[in-house]
């Protein structure tokens, strides 16, 4: 009969075999491709070895979970993991229609209202700056050719 293991700490139990199932997973997707050297690296290779140092990692906080005290696992909030993937979806189909700044705006405006603390003129604030960055930088330095605004507005 096997001995009974008590976790003392669920959060870490649960995140080291998330980290555990995400490096077996890059393992076994790259165990298809050539593996190299270090010197001439195959295109298994980096996956290969951080899906290794992942599944090690998760390890160690497994183990390390039945050992020492820690919190327990909160509930899962969904409202805020729904927003920000809203966000992004939204973000993703309406580039093209109205525009990189006026999507922006949105998209920074949908998440944000995933969080506790929501003041619309805050975010706003915050959209603009951020909108104002990354046209700046995607647009003007990078040369990427985004639409900044609806057609209609030319």
């Amino acid at each position: 009969m096997l001995p009974r293991v008590h976790v003392k700490s669920p959060k870490d139990f649960w995140a080291g075999l998330m980290f555990i199932a995400f490096g077996l997973f890059f393992l076994f997707a790259a165990s298809n491709y050539r593996m190299g050297t270090a010197m001439r690296m195959g295109p298994a290779y980096f996956p290969s070895i951080l899906g290794g140092l992942m599944a090690v990692l998760g390890a160690v906080i497994l183990l390390q979970s039945l050992v020492v005290k820690g919190g327990k696992v909160p509930p899962i909030s969904f409202r805020p993991l729904f927003l920000v993937s809203l966000s992004l979806l939204l973000f993703g189909y309406l580039i093209q229609p109205i525009g990189m700044a006026l999507a922006l705006i949105l998209l920074v405006v949908v998440a944000a209202s995933a969080g506790h603390e929501f003041k619309l003129k805050e975010v706003l604030i915050m959209a603009v700056v951020a909108t104002f960055f990354s046209i700046l930088i995607f647009v003007k330095l990078l040369g990427l050719p985004y639409q900044l605004w609806p057609g209609f507005l030319g």
